[in-house]
């Protein structure tokens, strides 16, 4: 990278366990001044761990044995925490994914951004300095809202809270941690716009960690992939995006949804590789379709192949982007007229002392035997507490619930055996879901024992035919969920589901905190056991690209009432609502992105767009 000035420059950067294996081995990045480095890969690639090891932090006892860190010019031992100390704050700082654990509970929303100016900028904060922070992140800056605590706040508030905190000392690097994960698509598009025009009118170097590529693109100048702890392809977005030159990178792609071109998605085979269990040479080969012997033996080198492209990858030359089949929607397969739920008029309302307030009014729809129904809408939009209330959770105030024509009590206990075995669900949170004191085996066999009555050894047989439906090994049913990656967890909530032999399964958020590749995985086994077994799926999700994937009719909710509602294809195709024309407006699609570049290249457009239909100036200063 000579002649190009790096705000940022990692070399030789190595962390490991107190047990001294390793959890990044020679990972060097650069970061140009003004721009946005893209860091992505699946979860345990080494992305968090690298970010946090920019301000000299670690994690669970993990320490960092080698490396040099030059921060603006000025380089110090990644080893040196005392040297470290002086930088952060005010020439790195940090914005986490998790923003109501890192606010202090305990502090206003302006203290917390005036002990950041006292700690690192100036002793005598004045109060248009903290005002000025959060008008620049796109909040209030009155008083009332300044004196609110974290509690009180949306989560996409928080967020902006803590980017506010983050850039009040004007640093030139900030590290943001999946800043929009779990974000509903309008609020993380809020978010993103922000953060190009920080970048844009403070000159801010950012490093943008994620799993999601359709986010980063929209973004990042160029993009880092990451698997087990190594860098094993960089390079300017466009090329990576089109043309990448690792099987990895590929497979990352060949995973992403995208709701305007909807397609069949390809999961990677196999699971990323742990820490203490990588194998001796690429720590791909077990996954990658394009091994030989050769990348078995000893780890490729990280080499140039193109100009500023460089990967890590011995037939990079062979390596060729994805060309995914178009998702036919209009051919839905396994789909028949008769209807297993139907919802007519249901009205549900959030109870507290001497006030109600209304979460979903007058919903109706039906959902037939092999149809996939998506519910989409931003946070607070009544999607969970609908899939609540089918599922007996959460009581309506009025409405009928009716199972193949007969309806169902609000309460699931006051229900039959037979009704809640044929009405399932399956939780946005597996690890929580699942219960850490129960293996696999006891998880998936409960629910077959008490709602079918099946014996210990029919059960046991029924855990192992579960465990091949969704495609996992039978040596998981001895294992605890603590034992397990997020996916597999995942997949053992929808087999603990289909134990019961269900009619309806009703998903909730069920992919949103997973990788791509995982959720490509989920979404591909969902799909096949609604063909396969004639399943009926009713899925809640903020993604307009995995409903476009699963989903074969539409509901479009805003503030707890349906604004549009219809095929996929159809409002898809031809959204009629202002709302959901927003909603596809604002979210992330690597199609949009790619089409943007290709017009700013042409000369076809002045100023780039983030994505299809957002105003393009609030984008203006996006390099490309």
């Amino acid at each position: 990278m000579g002649g190009i000035e790096l705000v940022a420059d990692v070399a030789g950067l190595r962390v490991e366990t107190p047990g001294g294996d390793p959890i990044l081995e020679d990972v060097t990045l650069g970061l140009r001044r003004g721009a946005v480095l893209g860091l992505v890969g699946e979860s345990g690639s080494g992305k968090t761990t690298t970010g946090l090891a920019l301000l000299g932090y670690t994690q669970g006892g993990a320490t960092i044995t080698s490396g040099e860190i030059r921060l603006d010019g000025k380089g110090v031992p990644a080893t040196s925490d005392r040297a470290m100390r002086k930088r952060r704050g005010r020439d790195i700082t940090y914005v986490p994914q998790n923003p109501g654990r890192a606010l202090n509970p305990s502090l206003r929303i302006g203290q917390a951004v005036s002990e950041m100016l006292r700690a690192h900028g100036d002793a005598d904060a004045a109060p248009g300095s903290v005002a000025g922070a959060l008008a620049s992140v796109g909040l209030p800056a009155s008083d009332e809202f300044q004196r609110r605590y974290p509690h009180q706040l949306s989560g996409g508030q928080q967020q902006r809270v803590c980017i506010a905190v983050s850039v009040v000392c004007e640093p030139p690097i900030v590290v943001l941690d999946e800043p929009t994960t779990g974000l509903d698509v309008v609020t993380q598009a809020r978010i993103i716009d922000e953060l190009i025009r920080l970048r844009s009118e403070h000159q801010i170097s950012m490093i943008y960690i994620s799993h999601d590529l359709a986010v980063v693109a929209q973004v990042a100048d160029r993009i880092a992939v990451m698997y087990a702890g190594r860098v094993i392809e960089e390079g300017p977005a466009q090329k990576i995006l089109r043309a990448p030159r690792h099987p990895y990178t590929r497979g990352l792609l060949a995973s992403v949804p995208d709701h305007l071109r909807p397609r069949v998605l390809e999961p990677m085979a196999g699971v990323s590789a742990a820490v203490g269990e990588r194998p001796q040479g690429c720590a791909f080969a077990p996954r990658c379709p394009l091994c030989v012997d050769e990348c078995k033996r000893a780890v490729p080198e990280l080499t140039p192949i193109g100009e500023d492209h460089w990967s890590r990858c011995r037939r990079a030359e062979l390596v060729t982007a994805p060309v995914l089949a178009p998702l036919a929607l209009e051919h839905r397969q396994g789909i028949t007229s008769q209807e297993v739920l139907t919802v007519s008029h249901l009205r549900a309302e959030h109870r507290g002392r001497g006030h109600s307030v209304v979460a979903a009014r007058d919903i109706s729809f039906a959902v037939a035997r092999g149809e996939c129904v998506g519910l989409v809408g931003e946070s607070g939009s009544g999607k969970t507490t609908i899939a609540r209330a089918v599922a007996g959770l959460h009581p309506p105030t009025a409405g009928e619930i009716r199972l193949h024509d007969k309806p169902l009590a609000p309460n699931a206990r006051s229900r039959t055996r037979e009704e809640r075995r044929s009405v399932q669900m399956v939780f946005q949170n597996p690890g929580d879901a699942l219960n850490p004191r129960h293996t696999v085996r006891d998880a998936i066999a409960r629910p077959a024992r008490l709602l079918r009555r099946l014996g210990g050894t029919e059960a046991d047989t029924e855990v192992e035919r579960l465990l091949e439906l969704v495609r996992l090994p039978q040596r998981v049913a001895g294992r605890y969920p603590s034992e397990l990656s997020g996916g597999e967890r995942q997949r053992i909530g929808i087999a603990r589901a289909l134990a019961s032999e269900p009619e309806l399964i009703i998903c909730d958020e069920v992919t949103s905190a997973l990788d791509v590749s995982v959720q490509a995985a989920v979404l591909k086994l969902l799909g096949d056991l609604k063909d396969e077994l004639g399943l009926s799926l009713l899925f809640i999700t903020h993604d307009l690209g995995v409903v476009a994937t699963i989903a074969d009719s539409l509901l479009v909710l805003e503030r707890g009432d349906v604004c549009e509602q219809g095929s996929v294809q159809s409002v898809f195709d031809s959204p009629q609502h202002p709302y959901t024309q927003g909603l596809m407006a604002a979210a992330p699609s690597i199609t949009a992105v790619l089409e943007q570049r290709d017009d700013l290249q042409g000369g076809a457009s002045t100023e780039p767009r983030v994505a299809a239909g957002r105003p393009p100036s609030r984008a203006s200063g996006q390099a490309t």
